[in-house]
């Protein structure tokens, strides 16, 4: 039997979680399907699905094997499309995921100039504030912020962003301005869980780092709602520098305790590693990367003269 066959009948039933299911996707029989799972199992020498009567679970090693399995067919395909002189030319679909609040200022404007510019391609955005596996979930592009873990990952820099305390001119005036960290015990948070979840912001002072633990009056978690109630005079919130920057550009909110921010966390844009990146892939990074590069370093020129 074919092992590229092989290959492809097994991430199918991957990701349709049934034989069944991947057999009707793929137009072919649930015995074929069956023969083929069994036929790469016996070349493993283990097995890659565990099945019962009601439901098909991937093993640990149909797991490890499923990523290097997609890589493999995606290579294919690049190399397909490469010899008929296609890489040139971007086209088919490209799914690209960030965080909410990232994705709505940054990414999704950048995505509908893109596809002005490509119209062989279609794009999904997914927005979630959560670490998504780009190879199990089938996302070509993410945008990530903070350091990188050890990954199987391709990325390219395109900027810093800081986590950054900030307050309306009114609230300061009624209550006073924050010198010292232990200062902010004395004053109303309103707390945004994604950047402060247990409750304490954290800070350097010289070459120490150290934190203060804080009791919000107003939790959430939602960024944009906890900056609203900060420019409504609510008390002091703390934001990512690009969420608030064209709000402390207008003076509607102030930066508080800059002295003591911590070091800027790293952007990039990240892609999974093959030997042959997609033209739609390519395309995207290219056109993107520079424009989130120029318009990072803008909001930092921002928060610096601010």
């Amino acid at each position: 039997m074919n092992r590229l066959h092989e290959i492809e009948v097994f991430i199918a039933v991957a990701e349709a979680g049934s034989f069944a299911r991947a057999a009707t996707r793929l137009r072919l029989s649930p015995p074929a399907v069956t023969r083929a799972v069994a036929a790469l199992e016996d070349r493993l020498g283990a097995r890659v699905f565990n099945r019962t009567t009601r439901s098909v679970t991937i093993t640990d090693v149909g797991r490890r094997f499923l990523e290097s399995a997609r890589r493999v067919v995606s290579d294919l395909e690049s190399a397909e499309r490469e010899a008929l002189g296609e890489a040139a030319t971007p086209q088919g679909h490209l799914t690209v995921t960030a965080s909410v609040t990232f994705g709505r200022a940054a990414l999704a404007p950048l995505v509908c100039e893109f596809l002005a510019l490509y119209p062989r391609v279609t794009v999904s955005v997914l927005l979630l504030d959560r670490v998504v596996n780009l190879v199990e979930e089938g996302v070509d592009v993410a945008a990530r912020i903070g350091p990188l873990p050890d990954s199987g990952l391709m990325a390219r820099k395109v900027g810093t962003v800081h986590r950054i305390l900030v307050a309306s001119p009114a609230y300061l005036v009624a209550r006073g301005v924050p010198m010292t960290p232990a200062d902010l015990r004395d004053h109303a948070v309103v707390g945004f869980t994604g950047l402060m979840p247990n409750r304490e912001w954290r800070y350097v002072n010289g070459s120490k780092v150290g934190s203060v633990a804080l009791h919000p009056r107003f939790e959430i978690n939602d960024a944009a709602t906890a900056i609203e109630a900060a420019v409504l005079g609510h008390g002091i919130t703390i934001a990512l520098s690009y969420m608030v920057a064209d709000l402390i550009h207008a003076g509607r909110l102030v930066p508080v305790l800059q002295a003591y921010t911590l070091p800027p966390q790293p952007v990039h844009l990240v892609y999974p590693e093959t030997r042959l990146v997609a033209p739609k892939i390519r395309a995207f990074l290219d056109f993107a990367a520079p424009r989130l590069k120029a318009s990072l370093h803008d909001l930092t020129l921002r928060d610096a003269g601010a």
